[in-house]
């Protein structure tokens, strides 16, 4: 699955992937979030199990992330990757 493209700096990923690229919910999401924030990510995906304990994360924090709850590797993947590079001028 490599592309070359590098992952963006301002996301962050928790969760438990297993062989087949689902992602499981793991435990302390209201600190991942907390520490998260402090270090200025924008975005973080955590499992979509673990949805509900967003409530537990204070409005202010939770406020300033996006947090994306999601059940598949590969749709982070692809929302975590830098653009790939233009290729305009190349010759085939």
């Amino acid at each position: 699955m490599a592309t070359g493209r590098q992952v963006r700096a301002d996301v962050g990923m928790t969760g438990e992937v297993t062989l087949n690229g689902r992602v499981l919910p793991i435990g302390g999401v209201k600190q991942k979030l907390l520490a998260a924030q402090r270090d200025r990510l924008s975005t973080v995906f955590i499992p979509a199990r673990n949805e509900p304990d967003l409530d537990d994360v204070p409005a202010e924090e939770l406020g300033a992330l996006v947090v994306k709850p999601m059940t598949d590797v590969a749709e982070i993947v692809a929302q975590a990757l830098e653009p790939a590079a233009e290729t305009a001028g190349v010759a085939a």
